[in-house]
């Protein structure tokens, strides 16, 4: 059976809704979500961090990154992977050579800087508005992230990417990339609302799935309550343990309706482990 340890929780999913995004950076507690996190016996966050005052999160200032060691300390919380909706929401594959040249240097001091509390994973969403679509857009994101393998590996980093591409399409994108320094991470919620085959994704490109996000959605639809939705959490569990993978959980999931956010994910986290279990 997986570690219970290797459960976590996306950071914010334990607070209150921000201007009623499900996701979004939790200014006003994300210190308070550690000892949260704690007590609901989850010890992994995956940060977030977002465009709007980005160069003023935490992570991105050298005080900052001391309160955030601080508290994973005292709490025994580790921060192994980050979730840049930032390059979602200002993708720099998507914009003028200019305003893509800042937004690359943002993007190479993130790996710093999560470097400096030892983030190992930066996701890269390929979704929504950082979807790609053109073939421009595609050679921009292999040409620019290849030109920094070395110091990718260097700072112990490896880049996923979380991409709505069909199996085979992705499996193409990935092979540009080493398997050393790149990967996927796999939103199980995402596949669902997709309507991509689970085996299908798994034949093309199970072995460089690195990170996962456990939610659940409709088909062609939003995010739900874990099993409330079309994803098959069994077969897609099965198919990882297939593939050996032993990477984290990160519950990505559906916010409480009543507001007990800490309750969701308590159970989640307890259904997670069951569908883990070797029974």
């Amino acid at each position: 059976m997986i570690s219970c340890k290797k459960i976590g929780a996306m950071q914010g999913r334990l607070s209150e809704l921000v201007d009623g995004k499900i996701q979004a950076f939790p200014w006003k507690n994300w210190k308070d979500e550690f000892k949260i996190a704690a007590n609901c016996g989850i010890e992994l966050i995956e940060w977030t961090l977002d465009a709007e005052n980005l160069n003023i999160n935490p992570l991105m200032t050298e005080d900052g990154r001391a309160s955030v060691l601080n508290l994973m300390e005292k709490h025994s919380i580790s921060v192994p992977s980050l979730t840049g909706d930032c390059f979602m929401q200002s993708p720099f594959w998507k914009y003028s050579k200019e305003n893509s040249r800042k937004l690359k240097i943002d993007f190479l001091n993130i790996c710093s800087a999560c470097n400096k509390i030892g983030i190992e994973y930066i996701v890269v969403p390929l979704v929504d508005n950082g979807s790609i679509e053109t073939i421009e857009q595609e050679n921009t994101i292999i040409e620019f992230l290849n030109s920094y393998t070395e110091m990718f590996g260097d700072l112990n980093l490896k880049i996923v990417f979380e991409s709505d591409y069909p199996p085979k399409k992705l499996k193409k994108f990935i092979d540009n990339f080493s398997p050393d320094n790149f990967g996927i991470n796999y939103d199980i919620g995402n596949s669902a609302a997709l309507g991509f085959n689970p085996r299908e994704e798994f034949l093309n490109y199970g072995s460089r799935i690195l990170n996962v996000h456990v939610k659940d959605r409709v088909l062609n639809g939003t995010t739900v309550a874990l099993g409330m939705g079309d994803a098959d959490f069994p077969l897609v569990f099965s198919l990882l343990k297939n593939e050996s993978y032993y990477g984290n959980y990160i519950l990505q999931t559906a916010r409480a309706d009543d507001g007990d956010h800490e309750g969701a994910i308590i159970k989640y986290h307890a259904m997670v482990e069951d569908w883990l279990s070797p029974n």
